[in-house]
């Protein structure tokens, strides 16, 4: 059964940005479904737009592990073999109930029984060169263990299938800047593993993909850590924290999406939960940090004005410029939208098929990014942070001024309109 959707054909050309100081790439968590990253990375890669700082959590984290691993020009290669080696082709169960099914013309039901059958098998018999089935299972109550070792699946194997595809030397000299989240259980605290502030390691890498109870803990200099998506399953707040000063385009690739339709079945509710938990309110923190933003431009702009001699020695002032910026924000946003045969197990379906066809999403939703020249100009600095995502009816500055029901069709227009008017083309 063929499953990619068409695809746009490949651009040729490159296309040249503005002189921003970050690119940033920013990968949620979302198992099964990341193989949509390395789609809008191929995508990227065409163009010839390369991050400088890559953030990611879970599968993200591993997908940052491969590409900052790696030599630009090898990168959709190992992606490539690293999806490939995490992923199963349909046995002959899987092939044949669908086969039955689609000659009886039930289509839907064919597509939605392999990604059932292909989703059962990974969790009864784990996925090759990823996790393996944890035998005996260590039944609480009767086999007390450290957290490292309480879980249904091994993940041992992730950690020789992460050295087969990512050079460690490269990700920790190579000039990208590495951020991967995790949390430490003793201390609930979620932190960053950063190539900027140590070594790092596949462990953490690992660390940040440990989802219990599925995965175990990943011990690190005597602590032991969990997936980041357990706190927070989006690492933008991280990127835009610590670079205040500059002028950031971010490439957010979002796994799961916030907006959904009714549940009407368990098996829907569960879905649907699993779909809220981890969009970790992406709408949200691109609203406070675009307050954020808002804020300390006007308080630059206000010092900016003051005189030299009330400046000097001031602990006020000194204390305004901290958190005083000049640096801009253009964020593009893209998500994976679901398919109708996906269930709430879409996250744990490793058939070969489906991770092609997630790919070929998230490199066609890139594509189509690209033909908006418009939006990758740098704004304004009065504006400061702008967001886009071609999956919403129309694209606005968030927390500009524009009605609250902007992105309704009847208001597309003008807030497009507005945009331009704030946004500013800066030559090369």
């Amino acid at each position: 059964m063929p499953r990619a959707p068409a695809v746009l054909a490949a651009p040729h050309a490159r296309f040249e940005l503005p002189k921003y100081d970050e690119i940033a790439l920013v990968l949620q968590g979302g198992g099964a479904l990341g193989s949509y990253q390395a789609g809008v990375y191929e995508g990227l890669s065409e163009r010839g737009v390369e991050p400088t700082w890559i953030a990611g959590i879970s599968i993200g984290a591993l997908n940052a592990a491969i590409l900052a691993g790696n030599a630009p020009e090898d990168r959709v290669e190992a992606l490539k073999g690293f999806w490939k080696t995490i992923t199963k082709p349909d046995d002959a169960v899987g092939l044949g109930g669908a086969w039955i099914l689609q000659a009886m013309g039930f289509d839907a039901a064919a597509r939605g029984w392999a990604s059932g059958w292909s989703a059962m098998r990974a969790v009864l018999e784990g996925q090759d060169e990823f996790f393996s089935l944890r035998l005996p299972v260590p039944f609480a109550g009767f086999d007390i263990a450290t957290p490292d070792k309480v879980s249904y699946y091994d993940t041992a194997p992730l950690i020789d299938t992460l050295k087969r595809y990512a050079d460690f030397d490269r990700i920790n000299d190579g000039g990208i800047r590495v951020s991967v989240g995790a949390v430490n259980i003793r201390r609930g605290n979620f932190v960053y593993f950063d190539n900027s502030k140590m070594r790092l390691k596949p462990e953490h890498f690992a660390a940040s993909s440990a989802l219990p109870p599925g995965f175990p803990a990943v011990e690190i200099e005597g602590e032991y850590y969990w997936d980041g998506g357990v706190v927070s399953n989006t690492p933008l707040i991280e990127i835009f924290s610590n670079a205040r000063e500059k002028n950031i385009l971010a490439f957010q690739l979002d796994l799961w999406s916030a907006k959904g339709k009714l549940p009407g079945t368990f098996a829907e509710i569960e879905e649907r939960l699993k779909d809220i938990q981890y969009s970790s309110r992406t709408r949200t923190i691109e609203k406070i940090m675009t307050e954020n933003r808002h804020r300390a431009n006007a308080i630059k702009e206000f010092l900016d004005h003051l005189p030299e001699e009330i400046k000097n020695d001031n602990p006020h002032i000194e204390r305004a410029c901290k958190i005083a910026t000049s640096g801009t924000i253009n964020l593009i946003h893209l998500t994976y939208q679901n398919r109708l045969f996906e269930k709430h197990y879409k996250d744990v379906e490793f058939s070969r098929d489906t991770m092609l066809e997630h790919w070929a999403s998230g490199l066609e939703d890139i594509r189509q990014s690209f033909e908006h020249r418009d939006w990758f100009f740098m704004p304004s600095h009065e504006l400061g942070f702008v967001t886009h995502d071609i999956h919403r009816t129309s694209q606005r500055p968030i927390g500009s001024s524009a009605p609250e029901d902007c992105d309704r069709d009847t208001h597309g227009e003008a807030c497009l309109t507005m945009f331009r008017q704030s946004a500013r083309p800066v030559p090369d």
